[in-house]
């Protein structure tokens, strides 16, 4: 699927709902980050679109599946980055505001946050949990492949000869040990009756009540009078109607 073209995610999900099949697992893994200012043809700047709404508009199509699956858990890939931005409600495409890639980033992770509580608020009388997941700092992936080499040394990982530094190449997971969380949130009966928590290092993470940005999830994350206010938008912005029955 092309996540920035929703013909492509709706083409997607017609072809797996005519096979019939249930959908037990729906693990929303795929992001963008560190990007220049994008929009889509709706207009909708690409993090926001890539890395929240297209999570939104997938698992609305895939519905039917997940709920014939009685049982069904969705996994939405969020990020310690939300820590970066709340959801700006009054300008979420820079439209009005300087573009800032990591203001971006962060409030389409918490967006992530936001979907996933109140999805797992609506869906669970339905037997369909869900789940918001950081997976970590993970090396070998191409997130950061239109980062630029000043920004990494900026941000302190690299230094001046563009060397990543050694105690943050130590922090770093592997590509399975960034899968864990989310392969947890999937599949632990730990969560059986559990749903609509934030995940990282395989366990639910507290609540960050702190101004620093160490572990945890931010308050404005989970809100629950936010979480109704983003669904309403997003089915605004993405012309659906996510009815859950």
């Amino acid at each position: 699927m092309d996540l920035m073209n929703p013909r492509s995610i709706d083409a997607f999900a017609t072809a797996f709902l005519a096979s019939g099949r249930p959908l037990h697992i729906l693990i929303n893994n795929a992001g963008i980050m560190w990007v220049p200012l994008r929009r889509d043809d709706r207009g909708i700047e690409s993090q926001l679109a890539t890395n929240y709404l297209a999570q939104f508009q997938l698992t609305a199509r895939l519905w039917p599946a997940l709920k014939k699956a009685n049982g069904a858990r969705v996994v939405n890939v969020s990020s310690h980055g939300h820590q970066f931005a709340p959801f700006c409600f009054d300008d979420p495409n820079f439209l009005h505001r300087a573009y800032e890639t990591l203001q971006g980033y962060g409030q389409s992770k918490t967006a992530v946050n936001l979907f996933s509580l109140e999805l797992d608020n609506r869906s669970k009388s339905s037997n369909v949990r869900a789940y918001s997941v950081h997976p970590g700092s993970i090396g070998g992936t191409e997130l950061a492949r239109e980062a630029s080499l000043e920004l990494f040394q900026q941000m302190g990982f690299l230094d001046a000869e563009g060397n990543l530094l050694p105690e943050v190449a130590a922090s770093l997971k592997t590509i399975p040990q960034g899968a864990a969380t989310s392969v947890w949130c999937a599949t632990s009966p730990l969560l059986n009756n559990i749903g609509g928590v934030y995940c990282e290092d395989a366990d639910i993470a507290p609540l960050a009540t702190d101004a620093s940005t160490s572990g945890g999830v931010k308050l404005y994350s989970v809100d629950e009078t936010n979480t109704k206010r983003l669904w309403s938008l997003s089915e605004e912005m993405t012309g659906i109607q996510f009815n859950i029955n």
